[in-house]
C-alpha cells in the first residue's frame, strides 16, 4: 500500500466512522438501520460557523468566504439570529463575546451586557413585583448593537453595511417561521396577543403563524437600513433611539434617550485558565461563567480524568462540583460596582478547590446547606449563542440575550425591535424566600446584573482547540461544562460531546435535573435509567427535564493527517446547523 493511499484510507476512517468512542450517555434519535449523515455536523478547512440556526450559519460562513474576519461573521449572524429567532435574542438585548486573534494570541472580552437604567433604583419593584419581569418597567438599555459595532471597528475587514444587508433581507422579504420558534411563540401566546408590536408581527390575522409560515417585521428591516447606512448612531444618539424610547415611555418604561446616549461597551480581560493541559479562556464578571466553570473544572482535576470510573460516579462528581460553584457565585456582580477580588480569587484558586473536594463523597450527596450557598440564586432565562472560527484561526464565542422569551413581551411598534427584560437579572430585597437576596446584585443606575452565559475559548499550548457556548439561562453552566468535558475528558467525539443527555443543578432548590425530552427534529434525550437509579441511591432527588442548554462547539484537529481540519457542531436540540467551507 503506498504511502498516499495509507494516509487517504486513514483519513476516510476518521471522517466517516469517527476518531473517539461513542458516549457514555446516549441519545435516541431516528431510524437506528440508517445512519444518514447528521446536519447538525459539518467538517471544514478553512472556517466554520455554528449558531441556532442554520441560515445564520450559513450568512456568518459567507462573510467569511468573502474574507471577512471572525468578528464580521460574528456581527451578521448575530443580527440574524435577532430576526428569525426573535424570543432568544436581538438588537434590543445585551451579549457577552470572547475572541482571541491569531496572529498575536491577543484575548478580549467585549462586554455589551444591558445596564440599568439611570432612573432604576434598588427599591422600584416594590409595589409591583411582576413589572421586574415583564412590560415595559423590565427593560435595560440594550447593548449589543453597540458592542457589535465596537468589536467590528477594532477587527472588521468587511463594511459595515454588508454585514446588516443580510439581516434586513430577511426582516423585509420574510421567513419561515422554525419549528423551535414556533414552540417559543406557543409558550408566550398570551403575551404576544397582549402587545401590539408582537401581535402585529407574530399573529398578523389573529392568530398565530405556524411552523414554516412567512414572518415579516418591515418596522425592524427599516430600522436595520437605517442602521446599515448610518452606523449604530442612529441607534444610540439618533432618530431610531428617540422613537423606541418614545414607545417604552409610553408602555410605562424608565429608560431615556440619554441612558442611550452614554452607554459604554466594556473592554475586559479575560478569565484564563490553565486545567487538563489546556487554556481556557472566558468571560469575567459580570458573567460568573468562567468564573464557576474553571472552579468546577478545578475541584474535578483532583480526582484525575480516569475513563475507569462508572458514568454515575462521573456524573455525581460533577453535580456536586456545580453545586459548590452555584453557592459562590451570588456573591458575584458588576466589578464597577461592588469588591470581587477575594470572591475570584477563591472561584480561580486550585487550592480553594482541593479544599471544596473534600467536602465531596463518592456514596452520598447532601442538603444544599452543606455548599455553604447564602443567597438566593437569580434565575436568568434563554439565550443564544454563536461560535465561529476564521480562515486564519480567529475566533469569536459570542451569547446574545434578551432574556426571557421575546424578552419583556413588549415590541418597540416603530421600530420593531423586541426589548429585554434583563431588570429581571437583578437581586431585589424584600422578596419572599427562606434565603436572601445577594446585595451584589443588586440594581443600582448604571449597573450590570449578573450572568450565567459563558462564551469560552480553548487552546492547547499556542493553538486554537475549540470555541464553545450555550444558551439557556442559568443552566449554561452546567451545559458548557459537560460539553467540554465530554470532549476532553471522556473522549467522545464532538457531535457526542454535543449530543449527550444533560444534568443540572443549581443548588435551590436541591433537585438534580436530567433531560427527558423529545426535540422539534425528533429527537430524544434521555439520562440511562441506571444511572438515574444509582444516583438516586446516592440520595439524590431527580427531576426529568423537558428542555435545557443548546450548545454550539467548534474543534479544531491538531494531529495529523487532519491538522486544521475545522469540525463544528450545533446543537439539534433547536434544529440548527452549522456552516463551513
Amino acid at each position: 500500500m503506498s504511502r498516499s493511499f495509507a494516509a487517504l484510507f486513514l483519513w476516510w476512517i476518521l471522517v466517516v466512522v469517527g476518531t473517539c468512542p461513542q458516549p457514555l450517555l446516549s441519545y435516541n434519535g431516528g431510524n437506528a438501520d440508517e445512519t444518514p449523515p447528521r446536519r447538525e455536523i459539518t467538517r471544514a478547512p478553512h472556517g466554520v460557523v455554528a449558531t441556532d440556526d442554520g441560515r445564520c450559519s450559513r450568512i456568518g460562513r459567507d462573510v467569511l468566504v468573502d474574507g471577512g474576519h471572525a468578528v464580521d461573521a460574528a456581527v451578521a449572524a448575530a443580527l440574524c439570529l435577532g430576526v428569525v429567532s426573535p424570543a432568544s435574542s436581538g438588537i434590543g438585548g445585551g451579549a457577552f463575546m470572547v475572541l482571541r486573534s491569531a496572529h498575536d494570541g491577543e484575548v478580549k472580552a467585549f462586554d455589551m451586557r444591558e445596564t440599568a437604567p439611570k432612573r432604576a433604583s434598588q427599591n422600584m419593584y416594590a409595589k409591583n413585583p411582576d413589572a421586574k419581569a415583564r412590560g415595559a418597567l423590565s427593560i435595560a438599555t440594550p447593548g449589543e448593537l453597540a458592542g457589535l459595532y465596537e468589536a467590528w471597528r477594532k477587527y472588521g475587514n468587511l463594511p459595515w453595511q454588508k454585514l446588516v444587508k443580510p439581516a434586513e433581507r430577511l426582516a423585509r422579504n420574510g421567513f419561515a417561521i422554525s419549528k423551535y420558534l414556533r414552540m417559543q411563540m406557543e409558550a408566550t401566546e398570551e403575551m404576544i396577543m397582549a402587545d401590539e408590536g408582537l401581535k402585529h408581527v407574530f399573529a398578523p390575522e389573529g392568530r398565530l403563524l405556524q411552523a414554516g409560515d412567512i414572518c415579516r417585521n418591515k418596522k425592524l428591516a427599516t430600522t436595520l437600513r437605517i442602521i446599515s447606512k448610518l452606523g449604530v448612531a442612529a441607534f444610540y444618539n439618533g432618530s431610531i433611539g428617540v422613537s423606541m424610547v418614545r414607545d417604552i415611555q409610553k408602555g410605562g418604561g424608565i429608560l431615556t434617550t440619554d441612558d442611550l446616549n452614554h452607554y459604554q461597551v466594556k473592554i475586559r480581560k479575560p478569565i484564563v485558565t490553565d486545567v487538563m493541559g489546556l487554556r481556557v479562556i472566558g468571560m469575567p464578571p459580570p458573567s460568573s461563567g468562567a468564573a464557576a466553570i474553571t472552579l468546577i473544572l478545578n475541584i474535578l482535576s483532583q480526582y484525575g480524568f480516569s475513563p475507569n470510573i462508572s458514568p454515575a460516579l462521573q456524573i455525581h462528581r460533577e453535580i456536586e462540583a456545580l453545586k459548590h460553584a452555584f453557592a459562590v457565585r451570588m456573591s458575584l456582580g458588576d466589578p464597577d460596582f461592588v469588591d470581587l477580588k477575594n470572591v475570584l480569587a477563591d472561584m480561580l484558586s486550585p487550592k480553594f478547590a482541593a479544599e471544596l473536594k473534600k467536602t465531596i463523597y463518592d456514596n452520598t450527596t447532601f442538603n444544599a446547606s452543606h455548599y455553604g450557598g447564602r443567597w438566593n440564586q437569580v434565575q436568568d432565562h434563554g439565550t443564544s449563542h454563536v461560535s465561529i472560527v476564521d480562515s486564519n484561526r480567529n475566533a469569536v464565542s459570542m451569547t446574545n440575550t434578551i432574556n426571557a422569551y421575546f424578552g419583556s413581551a413588549y415590541m418597540s411598534p416603530s421600530t420593531g425591535i423586541v426589548l429585554n427584560n434583563e431588570m429581571d437579572d437583578f437581586s431585589v430585597p424584600g422578596n419572599d424566600t427562606s434565603r436572601p437576596p445577594a446585595p451584589a446584585n443588586f440594581i443600582r443606575p448604571l449597573k450590570r446584573p449578573l450572568s450565567s452565559m459563558s462564551p469560552t475559548i480553548v487552546l492547547n499550548g499556542e493553538h486554537l482547540k475549540a470555541v464553545v457556548g450555550a444558551s439557556g439561562g442559568g443552566k449554561i453552566i452546567a451545559g458548557t461544562t459537560e460539553v467540554f468535558l465530554n470532549h476532553f475528558a471522556k473522549g467522545m467525539d464532538p457531535l457526542s460531546s454535543v449530543m449527550a443527555p444533560r444534568y443540572y443543578h443549581q443548588l435551590y432548590p436541591n433537585v438534580l435535573q436530567y433531560e427527558n425530552w423529545t426535540t422539534v427534529v425528533g429527537d430524544h434525550f434521555e439520562l440511562g435509567a441506571d444511572i438515574r437509579l444509582a444516583l438516586q441511591n446516592k440520595g439524590h432527588v431527580l427531576s426529568g427535564l423537558a428542555g435545557g442548554t443548546i450548545c454550539q462547539f467548534i474543534v479544531q484537529e491538531l494531529e495529523p493527517p487532519l491538522s486544521g481540519q475545522l469540525v463544528g457542531v450545533s446543537d439539534p436540540r433547536k434544529g440548527g446547523f452549522p456552516a463551513g467551507y
